[in-house]
């Protein structure tokens, strides 16, 4: 049932007393036998609240110092990065990351801006960093609960690959957390930050995702068409990065609300009456779906900017699945320099108007559990030219046909939606109507449901042959 307040602004009584949620961070211990306040990392790491005793100081130590010793057993030496969102248990967490990293003599590389990095911008850190040292791999963090509510915090680890980690990197960090925090932190190495803070260096993030991004989107046709975009960040990390691609690229973009406040009280609440950063859900991006007319295009990201959000005038908010299935048909109609044989990669419970789409055009489809790990090795070989979960997160290869980002990248996402307006004259809402009519409309709803936190652990160990 939909709350009554749902697609309304957020009031008083629903936001989140940040100083109680950073105090709790702090001051709550987790009870090790207590499954609920364990370290468990579903599909895109480990999450949970400091509230609830289930992310809190020692299980960021303790993950930290587990992700070091795997690190070390895979003989990865090179410098971690280390980027986080705008959740106010982000820069807790990142702060008692760095305290370990440093302390365990890791090179840590984090935002030269001291300012908030999208998921997509740290995997384009680390494979850009590993295509000129394949000996001394790189590999990164990104602390962030993604577009989940403002109590909930994230963690989660990139290997060198930049993608999720797979099902046995993260059962063993997540096993020797565990380990760590029932021995009451024995053998976490810990530096105080005053002092680990002078010993990181600096990176700037921003300044190579966005110089790069003409390799893998046309600008060119972008700004000639002058279309007027309206870029929403719901206060998440790509803020900065929507008013730079907007300056460096020269387009008629706007960005829509650039304000950046950790209760998130300028959200429109979400289905279940949450304040909830969800760009696919169209109670949270109510606000945005209403002044709609005064762009020809406008997109929305989540709080680490892995997921996007479609808005047109002429069809409001895009299902997920629509604009994946119109994405995947522009695409391989408009990248001649990718290779016949690439394949679409998508996941199970995507619509099946993809598999329709993806049979138009001749090409293989690989399909998949839930986990953007799943299509991490095809992105990186150029095997895979597009993966999309039904989620609204997805990236694609380069115009050459090499690897852009293996984690899922919203930015680009929205990007191509503009290019696609642009190249074609027509929205994307508008030629999903022509696939409709061409394949049929297939019927489709989402279900959210809540799990816990061993049906998450489960759900993340599933194989492609499970499927």
């Amino acid at each position: 049932m939909v709350h009554e307040r749902a697609g309304q602004l957020a009031q008083a009584e629903d936001l989140e007393d940040l100083a109680h949620l950073v105090t709790a961070y702090y001051s709550r211990v987790p009870d090790p036998e207590k499954p609920a306040q364990q370290v468990v990392f579903g599909t895109s790491g480990h999450r949970g609240s400091s509230l609830d005793g289930s992310f809190n100081e020692d299980h960021i130590l303790a993950t930290t110092q587990a992700i070091v010793e795997y690190r070390a057993s895979q003989g990865i030496s090179g410098p971690l990065f280390l980027g986080r969102d705008t959740h106010a248990l982000s820069e807790p967490a990142w702060t008692s990351a760095i305290e370990v990293l440093v302390a365990n003599g890791v090179t840590v590389l984090v935002d030269s801006r001291d300012r908030y990095t999208p998921t997509p911008a740290v995997s384009h850190a680390i494979l850009r960093y590993n295509s000129t040292n394949p000996e001394a791999r790189a590999d990164g963090i990104v602390v962030t609960p993604s577009h989940n509510p403002p109590r909930d915090g994230g963690f989660k680890y990139n290997p060198p690959h930049g993608g999720p980690a797979d099902s046995d990197a993260t059962s063993w960090i997540a096993a020797r957390a565990n380990e760590l925090i029932r021995d009451e932190l024995d053998g976490v190495n810990l530096s105080s930050f005053g002092e680990a803070i002078t010993r990181v260096e600096r990176y700037d993030f921003l300044r190579f995702y966005v110089d790069d991004l003409p390799n893998v989107i046309d600008f060119d046709v972008i700004r000639q068409s002058g279309l007027r975009i309206g870029a929403d960040p719901l206060g998440g990390a790509s803020v900065d990065y929507w008013a730079a691609i907007a300056e460096t690229h020269r387009l008629n973009l706007e960005v829509v609300n650039p304000t950046v406040d950790a209760t998130w009280r300028f959200m429109t609440l979400d289905g279940d009456g949450k304040i909830r950063m969800d760009c696919s859900s169209p109670h949270a991006m109510a606000s945005l779906i209403g002044n709609s007319d005064r762009y020809d295009l406008a997109t929305g990201n989540d709080a680490d900017s892995d997921r996007h959000g479609i808005v047109t005038p002429d069809g409001g908010l895009l299902n997920p699945n629509h604009y994946l299935s119109v994405a995947i048909d522009y695409l391989f109609a408009s990248r001649p320099g990718w290779s016949p044989d690439v394949a679409v990669g998508k996941t199970l419970v995507s619509s099946s108007m993809i598999d329709r789409v993806v049979g138009g055009l001749g090409k293989r489809l690989d399909e998949v559990p839930v986990g953007f790990k799943w299509f991490v090795p095809g992105l990186l070989n150029g095997q895979i030219g597009f993966g999309g979960e039904e989620s609204a997160g997805a990236s694609f290869l380069r115009h050459d046909g090499r690897v852009w980002t293996t984690d899922k990248d919203g930015i680009i996402l929205a990007l191509l939606a503009a290019e696609m307006t642009a190249a074609t004259g027509k929205t994307p809402s508008v030629r999903y109507g022509e696939l409709a009519e061409q394949y049929g409309n297939p019927a489709y709803a989402r279900l959210d449901a809540p799990a816990t936190r061993e049906q998450k652990a489960v759900l993340a160990r599933l194989s492609p042959n499970q499927v």
